[in-house]
């Protein structure tokens, strides 16, 4: 089993704050999902132009469904090229509709024993209520990707453990993580 943390969760949970405190603590590598999938996606044909034109033709939602092949894909080699770090995906990288694409993700994480699912509270409709506070407020048309991210079955079915962030500074939220992970002790200072 590959002892990583890998970071899932909504937009605003907090996965790219804590990789970094992990990073810093277990003296590993950040590898940020957001930093590295623009060249993942290129690799299979991503195409801007084709992402603007499906904007404009299908808003929010399309564009969605065009990046969702390019996640999958994302994951795959993010976890295939990195070792010995600290992963946190970018929001959307942990929620797939289709079956083929969340088996292939789910099967990329199965060597993972530590997939942290990072939400404010077990009370999903108080998580979402969190979330709104902070990053992404969609707007009149758009997805409301709170409520996908919190509520969707596979950033719980992907995730080993759950740990929430409610009331908690940074810095116990990062304990909390270290004391549910299954780190063997070279990775620990």
């Amino acid at each position: 089993m590959r002892t990583e943390i890998v970071l899932i969760g909504p937009i605003g949970a907090g996965k790219t704050t804590q990789a970094k405190l992990l990073s810093e603590y277990l003296g590993l590598p950040h590898c940020a999902m957001d930093t590295l999938r623009w060249a993942y996606y290129r690799e299979i044909g991503y195409s801007k132009e084709k992402e603007d034109q499906i904007d404009q033709e299908e808003g929010d939602e399309g564009v969605y469904r065009y990046w969702k092949p390019f996640e999958a894909h994302a994951v795959e080699r993010l976890l295939s090229e990195h070792r010995d770090c600290v992963f946190d995906f970018g929001g959307g990288h942990s929620v797939f509709e289709e079956a083929v694409l969340f088996d292939r993700v789910k099967k990329a994480l199965a060597p993972f024993r530590n997939v942290v699912l990072l939400l404010p509270s077990p009370d999903l409709d108080e998580s979402i209520r969190i979330l709104c506070t902070r990053k992404y407020n969609p707007g009149p048309g758009d997805i409301d990707f709170h409520s996908l991210f919190v509520k969707h079955h596979s950033n719980h079915d992907l995730a080993t453990v759950v740990v929430y962030s409610k009331d908690k500074t940074p810095e116990q939220t990062r304990d909390d993580i270290l004391a549910v992970v299954a780190a063997p002790p070279q990775l620990c200072p």
